[in-house]
């Protein structure tokens, strides 16, 4: 298998590469001309192999890389295309709660459907939807895979949580995760409720658990602002937690967001997968611990080769 990546994403391209014999990293010419237009170009043969492509995205300039090299790679031959999108950044607006609304998962998702289709055949493979029914925009040639980082999720929770914990989540939105990670853990789960008093501002109404003396950690699938986690932190050590951890797949973490997360001194650890490469960058600099899915990309990619 031939696997390319997007710019942002070569820290997993390598990764994934290193796992496997058979998986061959494919190389990319790429230059940008002095008004900012890029120019790339697939130098790995692609004819009758299948190809993977590795990217997030993060941004519509990211978004666009994919389209563009997914379009190439087709073009080059490939006998199935494999995009692997780690972090699908559109999950905010996965839905229109008012007329007019646009809802960018939709649109980017048909986006991607329209790349040509490789000669056996195009799959998406996303990691941990905030809203599994986000599958269900993809359409045409492209057949979506949902992929679960259950199993690092799960480790990482075990390790930072120690052998008597509280599994918590931020709210009853999570609470279906929460609780089927913790009946898996063998360990009880607790929930914050929470009542919308305006467009951005929520209150705590109500707590389902005992936490008193226990040590918490809190499980969200995505971390932005950290604003759910610190409210849920605070609920928990109001209730007699003795304290706090968090947990999620998608470290977003814009600006100086992480910095400010620490600052409130709620949060004894912070840890995230490597679906997006804010996490990474942060890893290197701030108390942001960093668990890989590359093995779980390798082994999805692994099994199409069987």
């Amino acid at each position: 298998m031939r696997i390319f990546a997007t710019q942002r994403y070569a820290y997993l391209h390598r990764a994934v590469c290193a796992l496997d014999p058979n998986f061959e990293p494919g190389e990319i010419e790429r230059r940008a001309f002095p008004d900012g237009e890029h120019y790339r170009r697939i130098l790995t043969d692609c004819s009758g192999h299948d190809v993977a492509l590795l990217g997030g995205t993060v941004g519509a300039e990211d978004t666009l890389e994919i389209y563009d090299l997914a379009c190439a790679l087709v073009h080059r031959g490939a006998r199935t295309l494999t995009l692997v999108v780690p972090w699908y950044g559109y999950q905010t607006m996965e839905r229109a709660a008012l007329d007019g609304e646009v809802v960018v998962a939709k649109t980017r998702a048909r986006l991607l459907s329209s790349i040509p289709s490789a000669a056996h055949g195009n799959r998406i493979a996303l990691i941990d939807l905030h809203s599994a029914g986000i599958t269900h925009y993809f359409s045409g040639n492209i057949r979506p895979v949902h992929l679960s980082a259950e199993a690092v999720v799960l480790g990482e929770i075990r390790r930072v949580g120690g052998a008597d914990f509280v599994l918590g989540a931020t709210d009853a939105g999570r609470a279906k995760w929460v609780e089927a990670f913790a009946n898996q853990l063998g360990v009880d789960a607790a929930f914050v409720f929470k009542r919308r008093m305006s467009g951005s501002k929520t209150e705590i109404t109500a707590l389902a658990a005992d936490v008193r003396g226990k040590a918490v950690v809190i499980y969200d699938d995505m971390i932005r602002t950290g604003g759910s986690v610190l409210q849920a932190a605070r609920a928990y050590m109001d209730a007699g937690a003795s304290e706090i951890a968090a947990v999620c797949t998608h470290g977003v973490f814009p600006g100086d967001s992480l910095s400010a997360l620490r600052s409130q001194g709620l949060l004894r650890d912070i840890v995230s997968t490597d679906t997006h490469p804010r996490a990474v960058e942060l890893a290197a600099s701030e108390s942001l611990t960093v668990a890989s899915v590359a093995g779980l990309i390798g082994d999805f990619l692994r099994s199409s080769l069987e």
